[in-house]
């Protein structure tokens, strides 16, 4: 089965055809197509091609199936002898895209 690593947003995905990521937020409507043309790596059957950093030519197509919110993050800053105390929360925007080809 094809696949392919894709980097976006900072990280790294391994994507085959079919699969759902969900990656930072991305602009676009619900349904719309997104095209990925950092390709570290793909992989068929037979044949492996490893990018120097990208594989040339080599693009990967989805579409945003929804956007989303990730779960909450807290921070806590304690410091015991300054009797300071800072609680932060965060929720990151996320999208998830529907790989349709690799």
């Amino acid at each position: 089965m094809a696949f392919a690593i894709i980097k976006t947003g900072g990280k790294q995905y391994k994507v085959r055809k079919g699969d759902k990521i969900k990656i930072e937020k991305l602009t676009g409507e619900k349904g719309a197509s997104v095209s990925f043309n950092e390709v570290l790596l793909t992989a068929d059957k037979d044949s492996v091609v490893v990018g120097t950093p990208f594989v040339k030519g080599a693009i990967v197509e989805g579409s945003i199936v929804r956007a989303l919110r990730d779960d909450k993050k807290i921070t806590f800053k304690y410091s015991s002898k300054a009797r300071t105390r800072r609680k932060k929360g965060h929720r990151q925007e996320l999208v998830e895209v529907e790989i349709k080809s690799v």
